[in-house]
């Protein structure tokens, strides 16, 4: 079957994910916090960046690569960290991080995610990036920080925007808890989608394996926390200092939104900082990542990433455009799973490569270093 004929976008997969994960496992990927008003000005924001087509370029050959961090990649993307990615689709972080290691893209693993370092191990590439929600226990950091590098990961990041457990009201409205609990509500829900039920029995329920060594799980927690927050902080800048002195590859820290936290993060020896709102799951009051951008690279020389609300291959430009080195997608390779299992996550890479040259091919551009100017654009929507 060729997929590109079904599921060009990645708007078609997660159409088709809706439909075969059950309904409390869509409103944990597909949710926002408070009113989601976050998630929509993300979306709103990149749809205001436009280009200026370009014509009479005759022939054109493009170059995708991307220089970041001593590193080139085919390709200017990678996999951000999702946490509990195996409630999506079972072996979610196998199956991510084999089609990254294909592809020859980094793949980031959440330390709450659904399999450990050790568990994904085998199937990493060159490019394996581990997320670190910040332990508040020194022999933990230090005991992590060892699994990790002997696990085969060689850049660390460091998560910063998330001090507290978010609500996220359309998750707790669904049912779903963490860990899950399958009440007859949830059991419905699963009963009518056989595949995901069928992988799920086959490989168990999901828990955050990564934790298991430090946590018996049985302390009481907001519907929407999880065990993790047994166990992390909210860092300061000590924090960072520590990070530095204690891993030797590159560190990122991600939930940057304000320029004024670029400078600190240079003088503490971070090698790059992550632009990001956290897809618009933590925080409903922050603008759009994309409209933080700008000011963050006028203010700052480390290399940056991009996340949040990214869809296709111009919004990708989009980011590259106004100053991000290195852009980072969650959600779209969620969708990718959740509609195609293991193929997903090597046909969303497709779906951006393919979308990328069609777009710099509108834009006369090569390279992704020759990207026109932007063009603003204003939503008629908006001005009525």
């Amino acid at each position: 079957m060729d997929l590109h004929s079904r599921y060009p976008g990645i708007a078609d997969l997660k159409h088709r994910a809706k439909r075969r994960i059950p309904h409390f496992v869509w409103e944990y990927l597909d949710s926002g916090t408070g009113v989601e008003a976050t998630l929509h000005r993300n979306r709103e924001g990149l749809d205001r960046v436009g280009f200026m087509p370009s014509i009479l370029h005759g022939p054109m050959e493009f170059d995708t690569s991307t220089e970041f961090l001593g590193k080139t990649y085919p390709l200017p993307f990678g996999i951000a960290p999702i946490g509990m990615a195996g409630l999506i689709w079972p072996d979610a972080e196998g199956h991510l991080a084999r089609a990254a290691a294909k592809a020859g893209l980094p793949f980031t693993l959440s330390n709450v995610a659904s399999q450990s370092p050790e568990d994904v191990a085998p199937h990493l590439g060159e490019n394996a990036w581990f997320q670190l929600y910040p332990p508040k226990d020194p022999d933990i950091r230090k005991d992590l920080l060892n699994r990790v590098r002997d696990a085969g990961f060689t850049t660390l990041v460091m998560t910063a925007d998330v001090p507290v457990a978010s609500r996220r009201e359309r998750q707790t409205r669904s049912g779903l808890t963490n860990p899950p609990k399958l009440t007859p509500r949830l059991l419905a829900q699963i009963a009518q989608r056989p595949a995901w039920a069928i992988g799920m029995a086959r490989s168990g329920p999901p828990r955050m394996r990564t934790l298991d060594k430090y946590t018996d799980n049985s302390s009481n927690l907001p519907p929407t926390a999880h065990v993790g927050y047994l166990l992390r902080t909210s860092p300061d800048m000590d924090y960072v200092h520590w990070l530095r002195d204690a891993w030797d590859g590159p560190l990122v820290v991600k939930g940057v939104l304000r320029p004024e936290d670029a400078a600190p993060l240079q003088k503490a020896g971070v090698d790059a900082i992550w632009i990001s709102n956290h897809g618009g799951r933590q925080f409903d009051g922050s603008p759009a990542s994309i409209d933080a951008l700008p000011a963050i690279r006028a203010g700052c020389d480390l290399p940056l990433i991009f996340d949040s609300g990214i869809e296709g291959g111009l919004d990708v430009l989009r980011a590259k455009a106004l100053g991000a080195d290195f852009v980072m997608l969650g959600r779209g390779f969620m969708y990718g799973l959740g509609a195609l299992g293991p193929q997903g996550p090597t046909h969303v890479i497709d779906i951006l490569r393919q979308d990328l040259l069609a777009n710099m091919g509108q834009l006369g551009a090569e390279t992704l270093n020759h990207l026109p100017a932007i063009t603003p654009l204003v939503d008629a929507a908006a001005q009525r």
